[in-house]
């Protein structure tokens, strides 16, 4: 079982590898979860050793497979909450990130499994983020910009 901080680090480096690409690097990483460099290296040697990242000093950090799988489950848990608490609790858009953040780290299968049942499956969560199924796909809907 895997910590919230270790949650939080698993998803900042994959946000982190969406954004900027493989090798995500210890700075970047310690700005996003607003850490010391240090403590940032402490948890990337702890994460390494669970395999759930590639990490060498000085080089930047990737995601392994099994990192991957997890980032993407924490993800799905986020959004799903996000939709549940916008559709059926009638919180507003923005009001709902920061609960979904405690609620992403409750590790039930089945109660994840029910609530996008509940939800009827949705594919993009209140703020038109793709929601990963539960093999952790992502479906990519291609957006129109409004602005020009």
């Amino acid at each position: 079982m895997n910590s919230f901080t270790e949650e939080n680090y698993i998803k900042a480096i994959y946000k982190l590898n969406e954004k900027y690409g493989n090798n995500v690097t210890t700075n970047a990483i310690a700005e996003k979860t607003n850490t010391k460099a240090a403590s940032v290296t402490d948890m990337l040697k702890r994460l390494s050793s669970k395999e759930l990242i590639n990490y060498k000093k000085y080089k930047g950090v990737t995601l392994t497979a099994k990192g991957e799988k997890l980032a993407l489950n924490i993800i799905r848990k986020h959004r799903l909450w996000e939709m549940f608490l916008v559709e059926k609790l009638e919180f507003k858009w923005d009001e709902v990130h920061e609960i979904a953040e405690e609620l992403e780290h409750i590790n039930s299968e089945k109660l994840i499994e029910q609530l996008d049942k509940f939800l009827d499956y949705p594919k993009v969560d209140p703020h038109g983020d793709p929601i990963p199924d539960s093999k952790g796909k992502v479906n990519i809907t291609k957006s129109l910009l409004l602005s020009k």
